[in-house]
């Protein structure tokens, strides 16, 4: 039975290390991860995690959009667990658009992303995957690869003017 996670905050010295790849894919640690990163992320409302927010330095994280309270305007997508991700290339434009994060309660910025890029992860079940992420799901998987890599969103803010509370996000969107 999978099982909710606690997910860590900022401050929290896993959240600023490199997670470690991944070599046994399929392994029972590594299955019962993901199943329990599918359910808290779910939980969370979130519409990605990756296993350094719930203290397991793993290259890995699930990116799950789908419209919610969070983000009621995201694109519906299968939940899917991404192992040892990594961009291939990227657009040259960048967009700037607001993001949250689980780990960061509390707090939304303005953050430049690539608009589009190509990736490539291996799913749960050992297969590598190809693909081109673009516009909201692009944001999601580089916001996410991110955490593998000790970075979170407030450090790519342009400036601290970038940067608002949840509840005044939630003012914007209904406005």
């Amino acid at each position: 039975m999978p099982e909710l996670l606690d997910v860590i905050e900022l401050g929290n010295p896993i959240l600023r290390q490199k997670a470690q790849w991944v070599e046994a894919v399929q392994s029972e640690r590594i299955q019962t991860l993901v199943d329990n990163l599918l359910v808290t992320v779910k939980d969370a409302n979130g519409v990605g995690i990756a296993a350094p927010q719930v203290a397991q330095s793993d290259r890995l994280f699930i990116v799950a959009s789908r419209p919610n309270l969070r983000y009621p305007h995201a694109p519906t997508m299968e939940p899917t667990a991404m192992i040892n991700p990594q961009i291939l290339t990227h657009s040259d434009e960048t967009v700037k658009g607001w993001e949250g994060c689980l780990s960061i309660p509390g707090i939304r910025g303005q953050v430049p992303r690539y608009q589009a890029i190509e990736v490539e992860y291996t799913d749960r079940n050992g297969k590598r995957h190809k693909q081109e992420l673009t516009d909201f799901v692009a944001r999601i998987f580089q916001h996410e690869l991110d955490h593998l890599d000790g970075i979170v969103f407030v450090d790519r803010l342009e400036s601290t003017q970038d940067m608002i509370t949840e509840r005044e996000y939630q003012r914007i969107l209904v406005d």
